[in-house]
């Protein structure tokens, strides 16, 4: 599979703190779904902006492929409640699209009719939607998901990631994803990054939720919930091009 993104000994430190980030090999291929876990404080969103260029890294090597186009889902978007902005208005803020577009996008992330509401009044999952439609608009070859279904319940994450895997099935794009909901969004992923600092282990979910450098983080409680959604490796992650499906783990630290 097309290589979208490898980085080799990544290092992130802010000023003359200890590194938040120390020696992190990462690589994103081109229709994978990647989750990368961790606790708070371990440097999943530090990596994320390193992998993006929004952060410099102190030490290592960073490839991009050239003129990759990513979307963006944030954790949250803090938005005037007086602001009188519609969904179709807001999905057009950034972006030129006709009528018939904005309806394509709210119907493709399962949020169809809602041109005319204003985002103030819409449920946390209809906003997540709503935002994953707008960072579908520039058809992305990479949908990042900072944390999105932050706020809420299970039954609504789970929904969410399948909705992400019906849109990375329809796009073929990559996803990579930055979360807590450890149960659900291991379970809807091909590769797992466990990080705290640096990479704990690797591979799929079941090997990681087994592995003892993940119990030794999170306890050994967080399947529970995995029968909320299974997800079913159909493409092929035994494939050779997978060369991260076997366990990689660090033992030195």
């Amino acid at each position: 599979m097309t290589m979208l993104i490898e980085a080799r000994g990544l290092d992130v430190a802010y000023g003359a703190a200890p590194p938040v980030l120390h020696h992190v090999d990462f690589t994103l291929r081109a229709g994978e779904i990647v989750t990368i876990v961790g606790p708070n404080g371990s440097g999943k969103s530090t990596l994320v902006r390193a992998l993006l260029g929004m952060v410099p890294m102190t030490r290592g090597s960073l490839w991009r492929a050239p003129g990759l186009r990513v979307g963006y889902v944030p954790q949250s978007l803090h938005l005037d409640a007086n602001l009188p902005l519609t969904v179709a208005r807001f999905l057009r803020l950034n972006r030129r699209l006709d009528t018939a577009q904005v309806a394509g996008l709210l119907a493709r992330v399962g949020a169809p009719g809602l041109e005319a509401r204003e985002l103030a009044t819409l449920s946390g999952g209809q906003f997540q939607r709503v935002l994953l439609a707008r960072a579908l608009a520039g058809e992305p070859q990479l949908l990042v998901l900072d944390e999105p279904t932050q706020g809420l319940d299970q039954p609504g994450t789970a929904a969410f990631y399948r909705l992400i895997e019906e849109v990375r099935r329809a796009l073929g794009c990559a996803v990579l994803s930055v979360s807590h909901d450890l149960h659900v969004v291991m379970s809807a992923s091909d590769r797992v990054v466990c990080l705290n600092g640096h990479v704990c282990c690797e591979g799929t979910p079941s090997v990681v939720s087994n592995a003892p450098e993940y119990r030794a983080l999170f306890g050994m409680g967080t399947q529970g919930a995995l029968a909320l959604y299974q997800h079913h490796h159909d493409h092929g992650t035994d494939h050779p091009d997978h060369p991260h499906d076997h366990e990689v783990c660090d033992h030195d630290h």
